[in-house]
């Protein structure tokens, strides 16, 4: 209804978009839907462009963006109207590529205006959610509709089809739920149910190091790259892993740089820092740069990953099961916790992760030092 809204008008053109082509052709979809409402009016239909023509010139076109790619299929169009069906299929980067397609003649009283719908889940869910729904943005405005705000469906024969879903799809279904993050294979929150204390319940015999994974990529043209991260990782010979202030942000190399420099002159000279080391000539490069300029005098060491990322989780994973993994007060937890129990999920990110493996392994390469340091333990 939105995208028909100024067909009258000869300069106008919309563009309604989902993921594939066969989300738009299913029986009763969106393009279904169309010919239903206009197969009887004066407009025209081209199923090659997959486009209805109007008498004034206007043009109502059906496209589909499988992969990112695909976008700028419509590099060269200019559109007062797109509307996006289940926008959590397209990624951020997709969504405002799209966005810059839209454009107006100077004069023109054609509102122009970009529409989505969507249930919550999917790639794009945490965008969509940071975009929209949470914390909320006047200026993008988002308008929850749920089973109850339809009048026209059978909505006791539809809520027997929700009730044989999983709790999670259910509730995303039925409730509209954003904030339920599907549980990973690696973590559950229940093991960290009791292991969240006050910094004045760490004990004294815990080593700390700062870990660090790096990123070097600003959020914009619709990105949504790796955070930097860093955190310190504690252990003691009690066999108990400890974590607390966790840094997490995206910026530039040079921002990078400053930021982690400022934080290893916060912790003290004593803290070590541990880095995660790239791959060939240019890791080895970067890490001679870091030693040298941003952190000269610091105990500072390099180290490169191996195995896959789920692989070095294990060691992580076995101490918050066995409830030896505790998490230190802090801003930082709600969304530590949400990364850390979806893991491995595509949709989220895993800095945080990979973080905190590189600190355990960190661990284990210094523990001979630990032993040596207290024969009386």
């Amino acid at each position: 209804m939105g995208a028909l809204q100024y067909v009258d008008n000869p300069n106008y053109a919309a563009l309604i978009v989902r993921r594939s082509y066969r989300d738009l052709a299913l029986p009763g979809a969106i393009m279904d839907r169309a010919y239903d409402w206009l197969i009887n009016t004066p407009a025209k239909w081209n199923g090659s462009d997959k486009t209805w023509l109007f008498p004034s010139g206007a043009r109502l076109t059906f496209g589909y963006a499988e992969a990112e790619k695909d976008v700028y299929t419509y590099r060269s169009a200019e559109f007062q109207f797109i509307g996006i069906d289940e926008v959590t299929d397209l990624s951020e980067f997709m969504y405002t590529y799209l966005m810059s397609r839209l454009r107006r003649l100077k004069g023109s009283n054609i509102v122009v205006r970009m529409r989505s719908a969507s249930n919550p889940g999917g790639l794009g869910h945490e965008w969509v959610k940071r975009r929209f729904v949470s914390p909320g943005n006047h200026d993008r405005p988002f308008i929850p509709a749920k089973l109850d705000d339809n009048p026209h469906l059978d909505k006791e024969d539809y809520e027997k089809s929700l009730a044989v879903l999983d709790p999670l799809t259910r509730q995303r279904l039925r409730e509209g739920n954003w904030d339920v993050i599907p549980e990973g294979r690696k973590f559950k929150r229940t093991w960290f149910e009791g292991k969240i204390i006050p910094e004045s319940e760490v004990p004294d015999n815990v080593l700390w190091i700062r870990t660090w994974d790096r990123a070097a990529t600003e959020p914009k043209k619709g990105r949504d790259p790796d955070y930097t991260v860093g955190g310190l990782i504690g252990f003691n010979l009690d066999g108990q892993w400890f974590l607390k202030d966790v840094i997490r942000f995206r910026g530039t190399p040079l921002t990078n740089k400053k930021i982690i420099a400022e934080t290893a002159e916060r912790d003290g000279w004593e803290t070590p820092i541990w880095i995660e080391q790239e791959g060939g000539s240019s890791g080895k490069d970067v890490a001679d740069n870091y030693k040298r300029t941003v952190l000269p005098g610091y105990d500072v060491h390099f180290l490169r990953p191996t195995g896959t990322k789920e692989l070095r989780a294990n060691v992580v994973s076995s101490a918050a099961e066995a409830g030896n993994f505790y998490l230190v007060e802090g801003a930082w937890i709600a969304d530590y916790l949400n990364e850390i129990c979806a893991f491995p999920n595509p949709a989220i990110h895993d800095d945080q992760v990979d973080m905190t493996s590189l600190g355990f392994r960190a661990h284990m390469e210094v523990q001979p030092r630990m032993i040596m340091l207290e024969p009386g333990a």
